[in-house]
């Protein structure tokens, strides 16, 4: 197996710059000030330009032909998938040049930047000249990739975030959803109407109590604040590495609820970085499975368990301890306000139901937008005009609107998708957990969360990427991906009795 751990030591050495990289990414976006943005995206680009020119020497390419040819048969299946997963690296890696990589590098940079200013001045033309910058050069990568991996301009993108995933799936799945979720949304609507109606906790709630809060539920989640830390940032997010995890949230003084939610979202990315197998880290094999899987992680955590009416009972007292016995801290109003199902404008704080279109309408617009029949000038009157039409929703700004997410801004066009993929994964995992374990839901109701995260780590976050997401699906709970146990699941939860 000589070419086969000369690949390991290569990789290996990629991975820690990787993981550098990502320190230094999570440092960007939450204390480095706007002035020192030009220097660390030197030193991204750099780092970057090294593991780049690591995985694409041509000894790699003939490292990786003779382990192909001579070494599979001393491989076990570990190996094997670790080899697979090499040879799809390579691919991604070889078909950008290191000079367009860079170029890559720098213009989300300055685009991140810009859109937190243009943002909050509610400027899209000031965000539209970087963005602009960014898309024609992820064009570029995308039309490398796809003769590559003789895949469309758009798959060749997806594949990065969910390998062997493809658009014409998706577009049977989301297809699907279009036609379910309107008349959906219109029973729960009727049926929640007839119910007590949510009222909104009234604050001010101060900002140290509510991290007390969430620093408690995550540890009550099994986050290890040994490896980990929470902090705030303008847009929330996990990142950093699996010895390492970095998770931020905002908070918002008049509302608690939403930091809250979103400090279990992030958890449930944090817990499977921290709980992929340690005996492969460095490898792409010892990765996540993609971001289909990630994200079934976060949603399950945070939709599946933490808006569930169990969980909510026993975060109800933390919550009056901390703000008051209140009617609206109640479990009762808490349970109703979590699950109150209204089309909002905003993706990262909607309810479950009417989060999907929010994420169907970012893939039909950046699908468009990498094939080149969309341009970043037209964002603005398109998001609007399916906002309106998909969700009945008019849109007052642009800040509320196709500014509000920061995927584009760093060049993560492929992404979206994979938000409503993760979420009917995390209703075909859980209806499994619950059914290996009926006690589940009771032992979340008491703030236990060991049984639940002891099934994630042997089921999920234990496999790497041993097996593709399918494979992993299929073998977890029987069955492939699965539309029709995610909308039982939805219509069980808001219609049921």
């Amino acid at each position: 197996m000589k070419s086969y751990l000369k690949l390991c030591e290569k990789f290996e050495t990629t991975s820690r710059i990787y993981n550098a990289m990502a320190i230094l990414g999570w440092d960007n976006s939450v204390i480095m000030q706007p002035g020192s943005a030009e220097d660390r995206a030197r030193q991204q680009s750099t780092l970057g330009a090294i593991a780049h020119q690591i995985t694409t020497a041509p000894e790699i390419n003939e490292l990786l032909l003779d382990a192909e040819k001579n070494e599979t048969k001393d491989l076990d299946d570990w190996q094997k998938s670790n080899l697979r997963l090499m040879r799809n690296e390579w691919i991604h890696n070889n078909a950008v040049p290191e000079k367009l990589l860079t170029e890559m590098t720098m213009a989300t940079s300055e685009c991140e930047i810009t859109w937190r200013d243009a943002k909050q001045a509610n400027d899209f033309k000031a965000f539209a000249a970087p963005l602009k910058k960014v898309l024609k050069l992820s064009r570029e990568v995308a039309g490398l990739k796809s003769k590559a991996l003789k895949l469309s301009l758009y798959d060749a993108l997806l594949d990065q975030y969910d390998e062997g995933r493809r658009s014409a799936d998706i577009d049977n799945i989301f297809a699907g959803l279009k036609n379910f979720l309107p008349g959906f949304i219109e029973q729960v609507k009727s049926k929640q109407s007839k119910l007590p109606q949510a009222k909104k906790p009234i604050g001010p709630f101060p900002v140290e109590k509510q991290k007390a809060i969430a620093l408690k539920m995550m540890e009550r989640m099994g986050f290890d604040f040994n490896k980990g830390r929470l902090d705030v940032s303008a847009h929330p997010f996990s990142g950093g590495t699996s010895d390492d995890v970095r998770i931020t949230t905002r908070y918002n003084e008049s509302d608690y609820t939403k930091a809250l939610m979103g400090v279990f979202h992030e958890t449930g990315h944090a817990l499977y970085s921290a709980g992929v197998p340690a005996k492969y880290r460095g490898q792409p094999v010892g990765n996540c499975l993609g971001m289909g899987i990630h994200e079934s992680q976060s949603l399950l955590m945070e939709m599946q368990v933490c808006r569930s009416r169990d969980f909510i009972n026993f975060l109800a007292p933390q919550v009056q301890e901390a703000f008051g016995n209140t009617p609206e801290n109640s479990a009762d109003n808490l349970y109703l306000y979590y699950n109150k199902v209204e089309p909002g404008l905003i993706r990262v704080d909607a309810d479950e139901v009417t989060y999907p279109i929010h994420v169907i309408i970012r893939y039909e617009i950046e699908k468009q937008l990498v094939e080149g029949t969309l341009e970043v000038d037209d964002i603005p009157e398109l998001w609007n005009k399916m906002m309106k039409d998909m969700l009945g929703v008019t849109v007052p700004s642009d800040r509320e609107g196709c500014m509000q997410d920061i995927h584009w801004s760093d060049g993560s066009f492929g992404y979206f998708p994979t938000y409503t993929l993760g979420a009917m994964t995390a209703a075909q995992l859980f209806a499994k957990c619950k059914k290996d374990n009926p006690n589940i839901l009771n032992e979340i109701s008491q703030g236990n969360f060991n049984s639940l995260v002891s099934w994630l780590r042997e089921n999920v976050h234990s496999k790497g990427c041993l097996y593709t997401a399918d494979e992993l699906i299929n073998k977890v709970t029987g069955q492939p991906l699965n539309a029709e146990v995610y909308k039982d699941y939805l219509k069980n939860k808001y219609l049921g009795n």
